[in-house]
This record gives C-alpha cells, structure tokens and sequence, in this order.
C-alpha cells in the first residue's frame, strides 16, 4: 500500500443532504417538511407539548422545597486523606486545614466549606481544621491519635 492509495472506509464520509434545491434533489420545494402544519414552520419548540392534553409535567404531583440559600459542601473522605499521605501529597505532622486540602489538590474548591465524612482508614495522627465532620469521622481520627477542630458555630438568635 502507496500513501497515494489510502481511502476511508465504504460509506465513512456522507456528503450533507441540501434540502429545499430544486425537484431534482429529492428534498426540494417542501424541503421535507410536509405540507403546512406547525411543524412545516420555522420556531417551533415542541418540547413538552401533548396536542393540548394536559402535559406529563403539570399531571405528576409537585413535592417538597428548594431552599434557596441551602450551603454545599465539599465531602472528604478518611481514606482520600491518607491516601495522600501515603503518596507525599500532604504533610502528615503539620496542621491540615481546608486551605492545605484545596493546595494538595485533594479538593478542588472549598464550596461553602469542607466536610469530613468516616469512609476509609486513617492511620495518621493529625489536626484536621475543617467546616463540617460526621461523628464516626471525628471518633475515627481521635482514635489514630489526632484531633479536629470545627468552627464554633454561631450563638442561636434570641
């Protein structure tokens, strides 16, 4: 085989259909679209529409709330931690913070803070800052000889 002689496969190039060019192509007058007709027209959005039957959407029963100033967290793991020990990415005998997390590319952006979730092992005695932790996080890493330290949270409105 010559590089002269190098085709694409049967049928891997398909040259784009010109609709609306003439009776000759095939696809001319009409351009496909049938006769008159919503559809026949250009700016239609058909999305969710049922022929005036009342939609799937508005049928099915609306549940529940968006809290519109909801706080998202980012969630780190135990094990992800000591992972990155393991690998040299985090200093295991200094502070970690949030700050510390996001620089070690564990995380990549804080949210509205960091919170610490139990899954995994962590073998590592450390001081871990962070915004949230669960119970079994904050028991699991007092066992390995560390500590957590949560933000004092605020004094409740009177």
């Amino acid at each position: 085989m010559k590089l002269h002689e190098i085709r694409d496969n049967e049928g891997a190039n398909r040259s784009k259909k010109r609709v609306a060019r003439g009776p000759g192509s095939g696809k001319g007058k009409t351009a496909g679209r049938g006769i008159k007709g919503q559809k026949s027209r250009s700016g239609v959005a058909l999305n969710g529409y049922e022929g005036g039957q009342m939609p799937l959407y508005r049928r099915l029963p609306k549940r529940g709330f968006t809290k519109p100033n909801a706080k998202s967290f980012t969630v780190v793991n135990l094990g992800q931690i000591q992972g990155f020990i393991d690998a040299g990415k985090i200093d295991g005998s200094a502070e970690l913070t949030e700050d510390a997390l996001v620089a070690s590319g564990l995380v990549r952006r804080k949210l509205d803070g960091i919170r610490l979730l139990a899954k995994g092992e962590l073998k590592a005695g450390l001081t871990i800052v962070v915004t949230g932790a669960s119970k079994a996080a904050v028991e699991a890493v007092e066992k390995a000889g560390g500590k957590v330290t949560l933000p004092a949270a605020p004094a409740a409105a009177e």
